[in-house]
């Protein structure tokens, strides 16, 4: 977002313009020639109706929202899920600043980083439209901002930018901005603890590598993984699967073991099929966390139970019958039928699979779809 964009913006009829058209279609808004500096308004219109969902309280101030800060940004509920607590934190790397505004409800102070000046006036417009006044926005990068400090904080915390100039995205931490992994010696002189966001492409065994001794968090939301979080904070090296709002599963990683089932595959003797969060599948915690209630052949793949199961970070689901993959019977059966289809480790996609048996998206019937020991499988779901 230019400078001019955002005196754009604050303009007292655009904001009027905006308020009307909130619910309408952003490209009918961007043609409406009746509508000052429609295309403002309606890139507006467009994010907070994003907002509505991802960050309420955005939407419910109808705050000035920045396309690039937006995609990048926490959800509310995720910001929420982080376990920091204290006195004072600092915020490297405060985008749009959700994450801050969420540390603020558990910090007496925070300050948040942001070098990008015209993002950093947007963020203080923001907090003031939400009534938060324990956030202080400096405009500096984390490198000088760290270098000049002379303040301790209890917390130091970094959502990284995983962008690069030319609009790459990448998810090694050493090629995100700030660099982390250089900066965090620098970091011992004004805190003890520090937290990373990653991307949920960011392979959690990379956190131990670069870190040692961390705590490792991967946040699913709505079966879909979002983040994964390292904490540097003294607790040792431990291993954290959560699902938002529902259930959170925490090891010591020294503790984790994989436990592939040796046996065969006793198709008629399974009655459950067990789910795994995306979570566990993500913090490689399936087969640890099934361990003695299913059985499980890898971290990647559903679980089967004789018995079902409770205490489960995922789902049960009740097994009608489990045959072996036959694209043929399953045209024959399932053609034009509106099905839900799961696949874990299984050679092809969803789509690939509709293509063949002429299985339409819907809820009529449901199936998974697995390979176990080089056998592919269908599990009919009651």
């Amino acid at each position: 977002m230019t400078r001019e964009e955002l005196s754009t913006l604050l303009q007292p009829e655009v904001r009027q313009a905006i308020e009307e058209n909130i619910e309408r279609d952003p490209l009918q808004v961007a043609l409406d020639r009746g509508i000052v500096h429609a295309r403002e308004v309606a890139s507006q219109v467009k994010y907070l109706q994003r907002a509505r969902t991802k960050l309420p309280r955005l939407y419910e101030a109808r705050a000035i929202i920045p396309q690039r800060a937006f995609e990048q940004s926490s959800s509310e509920e995720c910001a929420a899920a982080k376990r920091m607590r204290g006195s004072r934190l600092l915020d490297l790397t405060c985008g749009l600043g959700m994450d801050a505004v969420a540390m603020a409800e558990r910090f007496e102070r925070v300050v948040a980083v942001e070098r990008d000046e015209v993002l950093a006036d947007v963020v203080r417009e923001n907090l003031h439209r939400m009534g938060v006044e324990n956030v202080e926005v400096v405009t500096a990068s984390a490198e000088e901002y760290v270098s000049s400090c002379e303040e301790h904080f209890d917390w130091v915390y970094a959502d990284p930018d995983r962008r690069t100039a030319e609009g790459k995205r990448v998810v090694r931490l050493e090629d995100c901005s700030p660099d982390m992994v250089a900066l965090y010696p620098a970091l011992g002189r004004i805190t003890e603890r520090v937290a990373i966001k990653n991307s949920p492409l960011f392979d959690v065994e990379e956190a131990f590598r670069l870190f040692g001794d961390c705590t490792v968090e991967v946040l699913s939301l709505a079966g879909e993984c979002k983040e994964v979080n390292i904490y540097v904070d003294g607790r040792g090296a431990r291993i954290v699967a959560e699902a938002v709002g529902r259930e959170r599963v925490e090891y010591a990683r020294e503790e984790v073991v994989d436990s592939p089932c040796e046996g065969d595959f006793e198709a008629e003797e399974y009655r459950y099929l067990i789910v795994p969060d995306v979570a566990l599948q993500k913090a490689r915690l399936v087969q640890h966390a099934l361990r003695s209630k299913a059985d499980v052949w890898s971290n990647n793949s559903f679980g089967f139970a004789r018995e079902k199961v409770e205490g489960i970070l995922g789902r049960v689901e009740a097994i009608e019958r489990i045959e072996k993959f036959d694209p043929k019977a399953l045209k024959r059966e399932l053609r034009g039928v509106g099905v839900d289809i799961l696949v874990r480790e299984f050679p092809m996609s969803v789509d690939q699979v509709r293509q063949r048996t002429g299985m339409r998206s819907g809820a009529q019937r449901r199936i998974a779809l697995t390979r176990i020991k080089g056998q592919a499988y269908t599990i009919f779901l009651k």
